[in-house]
């Protein structure tokens, strides 16, 4: 028997459909239609969600969770309906198809409850893959980056979007689009890097996969959150006007531009005092006003609240409604807290105009229109179930798969495109050695390879006893196979972050019977503290975590080869291995098929081609620090410390080599409204086939506001054949030497500017002068964004 969808008694002349179920009218305008008939309650009900099962069983994944949650009555909230519902595959450990039908049977009873029989949206976290048991564990945020291809991330969004929409999730918690500056933040590794050009396009691809697979994208975390103080989480941000315009802003505004996604969650971080979720100057005068944005605005889990606990800029539960609501905040998430009763007392007494609740339920009700969730004929089961039985729950348990050889191949993909060689004196590829010493604290450990987001990470730590639902090879493992006839060795020698040494004289030992040690280094995912990174996992130093320095340091010393791998979340200084190790790979946390990308890097089957997205620091205490920065910020005499990288952003080398020659310059003179135009020849010299990232970068060196000494603007991925030679075309618009100026308005000012054509932000091959003539030119949100890179 199949699941029962509520439906209404059929229309008849006397009784004809409202006009909010009438599919010919604009979403608008349905929204409009039913909002005229709502109650006060009924309106209020569509403005929160409820998390079911989070007060006693879903673990601590939420800043003050169980400091916030109280079980939700859903016998009183459902009558008047229900806006969302929060996380029904991220909170526990649940079999795909179950999670489905119990999801399936949710949004029967929530539709049977309300007067107007309409269901709830249901939301879900997708960082790195959707956050359900089973399903696939994607490389992490940073990888993404590393790859330099928005395109094959975009393809990962929609195989992402694509099961989620098949067991009935319509929108995701993704992506995040902060710029990293600075590494000690914990969440380093749910970001795409510390470039805003880079994350903007690499997340706006995100945003059209996940959309076009008819999954509400969310942009997070709107705005400035990454750039706290000390890069403590969830700490006060005192940015200036212009970094906040220039750096945090722009990935934003790409992303709602280019990748129209149907959802912003405000940040939890106050910015000079403002915290995000009060902001109507950025929820409603840039976001919606200037950008355009017509979605809705989601309040990151329990900010709302935050405005009155946290911040302490409105006295009670019913004032922080206000202020959020009055900025531009539409849904209270995960939970009802101050948009319930509170809210309801604060719109009676006149406190606040019921117009601010209609013109947050117009953009609610329009989206669920979008998705179908107003029509009559919305159907509560999923595709992923669509014509089973459904009344024997047992019989369907393992029927859906989250985690499909496809997509299995499409994490390796990734991971693989994400893996960076830092440095290689000639060791790798290795080439079937006799016996290979694996040392070090990730050299056995699964989920070494997961983010905190990742769902064995961030509930599955919590359930000891459940499987993990996946498959997930330990560097060991992957090596084993890579390697079928070399002798494999694996000591531990550390913990990640414990300090006993006891394991040293082994794993020494061992390294000196090897022909090549492969130190597996690096981080713990977790939350809240349980781990070296991840939400709340912040560092006060880039030392590697525990006593992995030291015995990385001890391994060096004794004279075999070392090929340290890092697994890790963040940059981390890696000190004498730097120049003494005999290669450096340094991956970001790269997915379940992780570590079998590491192995075929190693052994040469793959030919690395990931570059930094964040640059390694050469010494653990320079932070903040980031290659886009003014000239203050580089090194000098009048200061003691050196912020200059081991490894600048943008660096990463390969199994074959490059020649940049013949640059030569089309147009190297233009109005402020025009385009310049260059080329040069790409060869590859080596005898492989190979990846070069072309990274161009702009340098001002004299404007009416300071600069950074460079900027990237554009980048492109060429692969080349032995030998092969292409011809690079660049064509730059003006507009991208805009900055904003001091009269807060972006301008493009006349005057000589350098285009550096690099393999990273450290490494400019050719350097090309060109000048912008003419007025002083003002734009706006509808500037060009991107340069033409392009081979012949």
């Amino acid at each position: 028997m199949n699941v029962a969808v509520p439906t209404e008694a059929p229309a008849t002349a006397a009784t004809a459909a409202p006009r909010w179920r009438d599919r010919t009218l604009t979403p608008a305008e349905r929204a409009d239609a039913l909002i005229a008939e709502m109650t006060l309650p009924e309106k209020l009900g569509q403005l929160v969600g409820v998390w079911v099962g989070a007060s006693d069983e879903g673990g601590d994944v939420a800043p003050h969770q169980h400091d916030m949650e109280e079980p939700p009555d859903l016998d009183t909230l459902l009558p008047n309906g229900l806006g969302q519902l929060t996380r029904p595959f991220g909170t526990v450990p649940v079999d795909p198809a179950l999670g489905a039908l119990s999801l399936a049977r949710s949004q029967q009873r929530i539709a049977a409850a309300n007067r107007f029989k309409i269901p709830a949206l249901a939301h879900e976290e997708c960082l790195a893959g959707f956050a359900a048991w089973g399903a696939t564990a994607y490389p992490v945020p940073l990888s993404w980056g590393a790859t330099f291809d928005p395109g094959l991330i975009r393809r990962m969004a929609e195989a992402i979007g694509r099961d989620m929409r098949a067991v009935g999730v319509h929108q995701g918690l993704a992506p995040v689009l902060d710029v990293v500056r600075d590494a000690r933040w914990g969440r380093v590794e749910e970001t795409i890097g510390e470039d805003p050009y880079l994350v903007g396009t690499v997340a706006t691809a995100y945003v059209q996969g996940l959309e076009a697979a008819g999954v509400v994208a969310t942009l997070k975390h709107f705005a400035g959150y990454s750039a706290s103080r000390a890069g403590r989480n969830l700490a006060p941000v005192g940015m200036g006007v212009r970094e906040r315009a220039d750096v945090i802003l722009p990935p934003f505004e790409m992303a709602v531009r280019e990748g129209r996604p149907r959802s912003v969650m405000h940040a939890y971080t106050d910015t000079d005092g403002v915290p995000s979720a009060a902001d109507a100057e950025l929820l409603t005068g840039l976001l919606r006003d200037t950008w355009g944005f017509d979605g809705t605005v989601v309040a990151d889990y329990f900010g709302i609240a935050f405005l009155k606990l946290l911040h302490g800029v409105a006295g009670d539960w019913a004032e922080a409604a206000a202020l959020a609501l009055a900025s531009g905040v539409d849904v209270e998430l995960p939970t009802v807290k101050t948009f319930g009763e509170p809210l309801l007392r604060a719109v009676e007494d006149g406190t606040v105009p019921e117009e601010l609740i209609d013109r947050a339920l117009h953009r609610v009700l329009a989206q669920k229109a979008e998705l179908g969730l107003l029509d009559e004929d919305w159907d509560a089961v999923p595709a992923a179930l669509a014509g089973r039985e459904l009344d024997d729950a047992a019989a369907l348990r393992g029927t859906v798969d989250l985690d499909r050889p496809e997509n299995r191949a499409l994490a390796r993909e990734i991971a693989e495109r994400a893996v960076v060689l830092l440095r290689n004196d000639g060791t790798l590829p290795l080439r079937a050695p006799r016996r290979i010493a694996l040392i070090g604290p990730n050299a056995d450990t699964p989920t070494s390879v997961l983010g905190c987001y990742a769902f064995p990470v961030h509930v599955g730590s919590q359930h000891p006893g459940v499987p993990v639902g996946i498959e997930l090879p330990t560097l060991r493992q992957a090596l084993a196979a890579e390697f079928p006839g070399s002798e494999i060795w694996t000591v531990a020698g550390a913990s990640v972050d414990g300090t006993d040494t006891s394991g040293f004289a082994e794993a020494i030992d061992t390294a000196r019977r090897a022909d090549v040690v492969i130190v597996a280094l690096g981080d713990r995912a977790g939350l809240f503290g349980r781990g070296t990174s991840g939400e709340g996992c912040d560092v006060e130093s880039l030392e590697l975590p525990g006593v992995q320095q030291q015995l990385l340091d001890a391994l060096l010393d004794v004279g075999t080869p070392v090929v340290p791998v890092l697994l890790a979340g963040r940059p981390y200084a890696l000190g004498r291995a730097v120049t003494e190790s005999a290669a450096l790979v340094q991956t970001f946390f790269p997915g379940e098929a992780g570590t079998e990308a590491v192995a075929a890097v190693l052994s040469g089957r793959v030919n690395p081609s990931g570059r930094l997205p964040v640059s390694i620091p050469a010494r653990p205490g320079v932070q903040p620090s980031t290659y886009l920065a003014a000239r203050l910020a580089g090194p000098s005499e009048v200061s003691s410390t050196d912020p200059t990288p081991a490894f600048g952003f943008g660096h990463g080398t390969g199994y074959t080599t490059f020649d940049w020659t013949d640059l030569q310059v089309e147009r190297g003179t233009t109005g402020t409204d025009g385009t310049l135009a260059l080329s040069f020849a790409l060869r590859n010299t080596g005898d492989r086939t190979g990846t070069e990232t072309v990274q161009l970068y702009l340098h001002d060196p004299v404007a009416s506001v300071v600069q950074p000494v460079q900027r990237l603007i554009g980048y492109r991925r060429v692969t080349l054949e032995p030998g092969e030679q292409a011809r690079v075309l660049i064509d730059v618009p003006a507009d991208l030497a805009s900055f904003t100026g001091r009269d807060g308005r972006r301008t493009v000012e006349p005057g000589a500017l350098e285009l550096r054509i690099a393999a990273s932000s450290t490494t400019a091959h050719l350097t090309a002068d060109v000048r912008l003539e003419g007025p002083v030119r003002t734009l706006d949100h509808t500037r060009r964004l991107h340069a033409d890179i392009r081979t012949a």
